[in-house]
């Protein structure tokens, strides 16, 4: 007799976002049920966050073929490839059309708490594999409930964990106190109270990345519109030949393009560079002003508002009763981790890969997109496409489609390694590497120089 199967219940997706969904449409592909939970109200929740950012690709290269397959029926056409959207193009011109071919096969208001195997916590081997996963989750009205599945991708990216003001990893002392006045997201200055906040005062811009770049950019622009507008970006090393990135010599000349405006910001004035600077406290001023105190007991003059854009973490913590293999530094797939340290890896060195290096000692739960990089800051969008291609294979038992994984990752010049962390010349690690915006990046050529900045 054979042993009985979970092969009936759904795959489990974490994380309605781009490379949820196209998970979601490779398992709809296969035969597959497919069960997407987001916890936002709508598709793409975390890209409408940033949906005045424009990505550094265009539309030809944003859009998964499997989904592409899928939206066809509907008479969906993609728009002109040779055109970057923003975030919210991204959102309401694909991805909320994908989310509701998939219709209830995506939940929303669904936020995932805890995934386990039936009956077995995390220390128990006897039986564990032939067990199905068990997703607790709590609804929009607070209510509970659990949902059986036969395999979890969880794609719920890093957005919602980014990393705090202190060079330590954990939050400066002091940081929580005034969290009314720091912001760990690109501003959107098109909006009139956003931009009234930032308008005649004084900002302090912490971090090293693209979204760093892309603050710099847009608070230049404004300080020379409105006076007394005035940026001070904060870096923990010095500033080096690789600081603003690949410039003109990047292959996402968008994305040279935005390092280009940061570094002509700081040279026409607008904003001044402090280097070597690693925070470690915040204080108050006499006038409610927000002093930042390096471990070096050196002080900035105050500032009104702090942007935090120090990179992103994963949010392990619902994942605690699954056996994961994480690499210690980076939070990653241990096999993968290698593939992608920032040390030694840029966007176009990482090596294509699939399932072999995304499983973990928790048999069919798989870490993908965003989140299978850890901290890792070098995630590209087409990497997440030809990840869930891989794991979904696997899932139906194609072994063969699995491992073959084809992806060339052309080199770009803003995408070095971190190196050693104490060489002034080097880019900052913390936030910094190649996709520290906050969104995943896509491979791209030939950009219009006039983009706006982010992805």
């Amino acid at each position: 007799m054979n042993a009985p199967t979970n092969d009936h219940l759904p795959v489990v997706v974490i994380g309605a976002g781009p490379v949820g969904l196209a998970a979601a449409a490779h398992l709809v592909e296969r035969g597959i049920e497919a069960l997407v939970l987001e916890s936002g109200p709508s598709a793409a929740t975390a890209v409408r966050d940033w949906s005045h950012v424009r990505l550094f690709s265009p539309w030809a290269e944003v859009t998964d073929p499997a989904a592409e397959k899928l939206l066809a029926p509907t008479g969906w056409t993609r728009p002109d490839g040779a055109t970057y959207p923003t975030g919210g193009d991204w959102a309401e011109k694909y991805l909320q059309p994908l989310a509701d071919v998939l219709g209830d096969k995506v939940r929303h208001g669904t936020t995932v708490t805890g995934v386990a195997r039936a009956g077995r916590d995390r220390v128990v081997d006897s039986g564990r594999d032939e067990q199905p996963f068990t997703v607790h989750v709590r609804l929009a009205d607070g209510r509970e409930e659990r949902i059986v599945a036969r395999a979890v991708i969880d794609a719920s990216g890093t957005w919602s964990t980014p990393g705090p003001l202190g060079a330590d990893g954990l939050p400066a002392g002091g940081e929580k106190a005034v969290a009314d006045r720091v912001s760990y997201r690109v501003p959107d200055l098109t909006d009139a109270a956003v931009r009234a906040r930032y308008a005649g005062r004084r900002t302090a811009v912490v971090g090293s990345g693209a979204s760093a770049f892309t603050a710099l950019a847009s608070l230049g622009d404004l300080a020379r519109e409105e006076n007394g507008t005035h940026a001070v970006w904060i870096l923990r090393r010095a500033i080096g030949e690789n600081t603003y990135g690949g410039g003109e010599a990047d292959q996402l000349p968008a994305r040279g393009a935005l390092g280009l405006r940061a570094r002509s910001a700081v040279e026409d004035g607008y904003a001044s560079a402090v280097t070597g600077f690693r925070t470690q406290a915040v204080e108050l001023d006499s006038d409610g002003r927000v002093i930042l105190v390096a471990d070096d007991g050196r002080s900035l003059d105050p500032v009104d508002e702090v942007i935090v854009l120090t990179g992103f973490r994963p949010d392990l913590s619902f994942l605690s009763e699954l056996r994961l293999g994480l690499d210690e530094r980076l939070q990653a797939p241990t096999a993968l981790a290698p593939l992608i340290d920032p040390n030694v890896h840029s966007c176009g060195t990482v090596y294509p890969h699939g399932v072999n290096e995304l499983s973990h000692p928790e048999r069919d739960v798989y870490l993908v997109g965003m989140k299978s990089y850890g901290r890792a800051p070098t995630f590209l969008a087409m990497t997440g496409y030809e990840q869930v291609r891989s794991v979904t294979a696997a899932i139906a038992g194609d072994r063969e489609a699995a491992e073959r994984v084809e992806l060339t990752l052309p080199e770009t010049g803003v995408c070095g390694g971190a190196g050693l962390f104490d060489e002034p010349g080097d880019t900052e690690q913390s936030g910094g590497g190649c996709c520290a915006a906050p969104t995943t990046l896509q491979i791209g050529a030939n950009a219009p120089r006039s983009t706006s900045g982010g992805c």
